[in-house]
């Protein structure tokens, strides 16, 4: 683990802190091992249903990996092989909900992106920029920006490297919300309780739905969904569901 990287559980909900703003919150490898370490223990943990993910200070969520270790690599092979926080983020089966603030470029928007929702705060500013470098992003750049802003937009982006602001973000479906920059912790977090006040297998039985439903032809889409739905039906919290309506009680969800 490293300093750089803060990771808490509190009331069923993780949040992980990019936390190292004098840099922009630029990732180190020690930094994403950790990110891949926090993953696993959301993952493992039945204490998480929920997690949230930001950058510390306010002018960064995270400007992507840091430049000057990107030559510590030996080879270009190893490169490709590192670890890789946007994958570890894309790989956690609970719900992670990003609070851009500040700057979310390069590997810090492909970040955003390997999150289920995203809201920003007004300052939020968000690029591509890896072209005017001479590269293209690798942790699902142009995979993510297709999905969320379209093709057009999504080339704006990649083929100018210039940077867009929170409102635009919006209009093209990049983010979900923007809030004045001191209330997008405490939205993220309503967002996240809100969630984990949810049946935790239905919440994230509906996470793989989502992510099938971008890879799975049309109808096999749907034979997936009533699958999934047949494997919540079953469960415990679906019976529980079902007896907290009828007695009309909020239901007391387990996870079983």
């Amino acid at each position: 683990m490293t300093d750089e990287l803060r990771f808490t559980i509190a009331d069923r909900v993780a949040t992980i802190v990019i936390d190292r703003p004098h840099k922009l919150n630029a990732m180190t490898p020690a930094m994403a091992d950790a990110l891949v370490a926090a993953v696993g223990e959301c993952n493992r943990s039945d204490a998480v249903r929920a997690v949230v993910v930001t950058g510390a200070g306010e002018k960064a969520f995270s400007a992507g990996s840091d430049i000057t270790t990107l030559d510590g690599y030996a080879t270009p092979w190893d490169f490709r092989n590192r670890a890789d926080y946007c994958d570890a983020l894309r790989a956690c089966r609970k719900p992670v909900i990003a609070a851009v603030n500040g700057y979310a470029l390069g590997g810090g928007l492909e970040t955003a992106m390997a999150c289920d929702i995203r809201i920003a705060s007004t300052n939020a500013r968000f690029a591509a920029p890896e072209i005017k470098l001479g590269w293209i992003g690798g942790g699902g750049m142009a995979a993510g920006l297709a999905y969320a802003a379209g093709p057009s937009n999504a080339a704006m982006l990649l083929l100018t490297g210039d940077m867009i602001d929170a409102d635009r973000a919006l209009a093209w479906g990049l983010v979900s919300e923007v809030v004045d920059p001191d209330r997008l912790m405490a939205r993220a977090h309503e967002i996240a309780g809100v969630i984990a006040s949810r049946a935790p297998i239905a919440a994230e039985t509906a996470k793989l739905n989502l992510h099938a439903s971008f890879t799975m032809p049309w109808d096999k889409a749907i034979d997936y969904e009533r699958d999934l739905q047949a494997i919540c039906f079953a469960t415990d919290d679906a019976r529980e569901g079902r007896a907290a309506f009828a007695e009309r009680r909020a239901p007391d969800f387990k996870r079983r």
